[in-house]
């Protein structure tokens, strides 16, 4: 039986692209075909796979998202969220087209679309099981399994918002999809950000000191920063919750699993602190 067309895909379905052929998609039958007959199924959960050929292995497994979803409800990152849709919302226009790129569970594109009440959003990510959450996210979300690396399924010039958060970049093709009035808001770590966990497990991932400059260089070509805003607080943490915040990041596959059971870390303040920045076009 076919899968029913979800409506946040509908609502998009102009945006996208056969990843092959790059011809228009339509709906038919419960998958996306192209006029030259190239076929993406559409998952029962909502999202739609575009991603062929090899996969990228990078994508949240089934255990970070649930850490993912547990965390992010908590609202320690409430606060991050809040800056990036108000860098976004500040010059996007009322029915603004988002692309959140490595959107994972969708959480920051429905902050932003919430927003934007008459808005819609994309979420990609590698992750089929993070995009089973970004698909029922928000009304106006769609999904679609991408990696960033790729030359995006998109046309030219179809969004008004470019999210980044805690997630790779592809500048080059961050620049040809946004409208030339559009911008790419991007949120990455500083070197302080979940400072007292890496104290207490030194095989967490590192913020690489030199991240700002090759974000500059890599960026450079395409954009200029418009704005940008210095996210930082502590947050009191159980044990519990700042297990789920390590195991939710690339830091889970390299700390020793006792370390990620619910007594493995003592509660505690716990520092998050990132920038956000808003890039106008070039």
């Amino acid at each position: 039986m076919p899968v029913p067309f979800p409506p946040a895909l509908a609502l998009c379905l102009d945006l996208l692209r056969c990843p092959t052929c790059r011809a228009r998609l339509r709906h038919d039958r419960g998958a996306l075909r192209c006029a030259a007959g190239h076929t993406f199924d559409i998952a029962r959960q909502g999202y739609a796979g575009l991603l062929t050929g090899a996969r990228a292995t990078s994508g949240d497994d089934g255990a970070m998202v649930r850490a993912r979803e547990r965390f992010l409800s908590t609202g320690a990152y409430a606060p991050l969220r809040a800056a990036a849709v108000r860098l976004a919302a500040g010059a996007a226009p009322e029915r603004a087209t988002v692309l959140d790129a490595g959107c994972g569970t969708g959480y920051h594109l429905a902050g932003l679309l919430d927003r934007l009440p008459a808005a819609r959003g994309l979420g990609m990510d590698t992750s089929v099981r993070a995009l089973r959450a970004a698909a029922r996210a928000h009304d106006r979300a769609a999904a679609v399994t991408w990696d960033v690396f790729r030359p995006f399924p998109l046309a030219d010039g179809v969004a008004d918002v470019v999210l980044d958060v805690f997630a790779p970049r592809n500048p080059a093709e961050f620049r040809r999809v946004l409208r030339p009035a559009g911008r790419l808001v991007v949120v990455r770590p500083t070197g302080r950000h979940l400072a007292e966990l890496r104290g207490r497990l030194p095989a967490m991932v590192a913020v690489d000191p030199a991240k700002e400059e090759r974000l500059r260089r890599a960026l450079d070509p395409f954009f200029r920063a418009a704005d940008t805003e210095r996210v930082e607080y502590t947050v009191p943490l159980t044990g519990e919750q700042a297990a789920d915040l390590v195991g939710m990041t690339p830091s889970a596959h390299h700390v020793g699993r006792t370390d990620l059971e619910p007594d493995g870390l003592p509660s505690g303040r716990v520092t998050v602190s990132a920038l956000v920045t808003a890039y106008r076009t070039r």
